[in-house]
């Protein structure tokens, strides 16, 4: 496998190594109440999404329950309903905002499954595009990135605030 020399990663890797112990980074970044920061793109009553720092393709979005639960069947009714409504609000952002061909839902559940936080579930939303497996994936097992989160945070959120102020109407 080559290797692609991504010097910046290594604040983030040694940051999460170093806050291991201080608990579930999701619930810290609810607490925080920094959305900015943290590229909270949006919040309701019992969930939020936050922009992944370890994006797949550009947009791709966590929803999350804001109580701490690791298995979907401990989630409340309330809990499923909402995750599900900021879900397909979520991808109506990003259908607006980024105009994706289609869209790869899913949950890892266990670590076993491909959960890198198996304590605090979330919804993994990826935008796809066609033509979106190039051969950067394929020949140097690299994925190619095209926008910062900072430049797709404030495309999201400058959607999310154009259509509340359309529903307050």
């Amino acid at each position: 496998m080559q290797r692609l020399w991504a010097p910046w990663r290594e604040g983030y890797i040694t940051k999460v190594i170093r806050n291991q112990h201080k608990g579930c980074i999701f619930c810290r970044i609810l607490k925080q109440n920094n959305d900015v920061k943290n590229y909270v793109v949006l919040r309701s009553d019992f969930t939020y999404v936050v922009l992944n720092i370890y994006p797949y393709t550009n947009g791709h979005c966590l929803i999350l329950p804001k109580r701490h639960v690791a298995d979907i069947n401990k989630l409340t009714d309330n809990e499923l309903k909402d995750m599900m409504q900021v879900l397909i609000k979520t991808k109506d952002l990003l259908q607006k905002a980024l105009a994706p061909h289609g869209f790869n839902i899913g949950i890892n559940l266990g670590r076993i499954a491909g959960a890198g936080i198996p304590k605090h579930i979330h919804f993994h939303m990826v935008p796809r595009w066609k033509g979106d497996h190039n051969f950067m994936p394929v020949v140097s097992e690299t994925k190619v990135i095209s926008q910062s989160l900072k430049a797709i945070y404030l495309l999201l959120t400058d959607e999310n605030k154009k259509r509340s102020r359309r529903v307050r109407r």
